[in-house]
C-alpha cells in the first residue's frame, strides 16, 4: 500500500489518453507547460525586482496646511 510504481503511472497515462483523446490530452499538457513556464518567468522577475535597489523618494519635512487658523484656504487643491 505504498505508492504508485512506474507501471501504475504508465497505465494511468494510457487510460487518460484513451478517455480524453490524443488531441485533447496534448492540448491540456501544452497548457500545463505554458503555465509552468509563466510561473517560472514570474518567479525570476520577482527575484530581479528584489535585487534592484529601490529608488529613493524625497519627502518633505512636513505637509503644507490647506487652511490657516481662521479657516481660510491657504492653498488650492489640485
Amino acid at each position: 500500500m505504498g505508492g504508485f510504481s512506474p507501471i501504475h503511472l504508465l497505465i494511468l497515462a494510457v487510460v487518460a489518453i484513451l478517455l480524453l483523446g490524443g488531441g485533447r490530452f496534448s492540448n491540456l499538457m501544452g497548457d500545463v507547460a505554458k503555465g509552468v513556464k509563466n510561473f517560472k518567468k514570474g518567479m525570476a522577475e520577482e527575484d530581479e525586482d528584489i535585487r534592484k535597489p529601490a529608488a529613493r523618494l524625497e519627502a518633505k519635512a512636513s505637509a503644507d496646511p490647506a487652511f490657516d487658523r481662521e479657516g481660510k484656504r491657504v492653498r488650492e487643491d489640485r
